[in-house]
């Protein structure tokens, strides 16, 4: 089940599942002002640097978090592994591109961002490794999902222990496509696709489900079902909660998910 927090003043969205410092960000908490108030965390967006950095000061210090890796999201499946050398300050220069992070070391925080796409948190309670990835379709359909506990498998997790959050996102309601998508679900899943997709609203169009499509993913990648949590909440139908690409039209700024191991485990 997900819940509010409040942690120094953010209001963040957290899994009673995951046991370790963990949020997905909302818009609330920031510095921001105008169309990115006012937790913006996008460093592309337009917004004011030291707002950014402002907002990243506070996400840091509401979790605990003192080092802070970055992805470079490109909508696909490569997953790295990183450690504390790898971390990074805002406006610093961004790492090799990935939609997933895992890691072993204590109090190193991970980040991916999203605006719609669907935020994964994962951690092994039992073998202390956690990950993070970034799914839009294109990654979902790639399986980030699988990939990133594969890499965290060779980290020594074991997925009959891996508890996974999959975060607020785009939901069936609203994430309607063309053709390519649902075909691409159908590759990804055979059959078991069709319970993602729903006829759209337009001619040749579809609703589709990621959501669900990455909780099925999980579950082909060894995790059970009673350690993977789902968000009933869609960015899109609450923008004033949640960036949205879609319903700002792109103008807006970006939220995070993040997770750390504590170095208490």
């Amino acid at each position: 089940m997900f819940s509010e927090i409040a942690p120094r003043g953010l209001t963040l969205m957290a899994s009673d599942l995951i046991p370790f410092p963990h949020g997905f960000t909302t818009r609330f908490g920031g510095v921001s002002r105008g169309v990115y108030s006012s937790l913006d965390l996008g460093e592309n967006r337009g917004d004011e640097p030291e707002a950014v950095r402002e907002n990243y000061r506070r996400l840091k210090a509401a979790l605990g978090i003192g080092k802070l890796c970055f992805t470079r999201q490109v909508h696909g499946d490569l997953v790295r592994t990183v450690t504390a050398a790898d971390a990074r300050e805002p406006y610093e220069p961004l790492p090799d591109a990935c939609d997933g992070l895992v890691t072993d070391e204590a109090g190193l925080g991970l980040i991916v961002f999203t605006a719609d796409c669907i935020p994964i948190l994962l951690c092994d309670p039992v073998r202390h490794v956690v990950g993070a990835a970034h799914a839009g379709w294109r990654g979902t359909v790639a399986d980030i999902a699988g990939r990133t506990v594969e890499a965290m498998a060779r980290l020594g997790a074991d997925p009959i222990s891996i508890r996974a959050a999959i975060g607020p996102g785009i939901s069936k309601c609203c994430f309607e496509t063309g053709p390519e998508a649902p075909a691409a679900v159908r590759d990804a899943l055979g059959d078991a696709g069709e319970a993602f997709i729903a006829p759209g609203e337009g001619a040749g169009k579809s609703f589709v489900d990621l959501k669900g499509v990455n909780r099925a993913l999980l579950l082909r990648a060894g995790l059970t079902e009673a350690h993977i949590d789902v968000s009933p909440e869609c960015t899109m139908c609450a923008p004033e909660k949640y960036w949205s690409h879609r319903a700002t039209a792109g103008v807006r700024g970006s939220q995070g998910a993040v997770i750390m191991m504590p170095e208490s485990v």
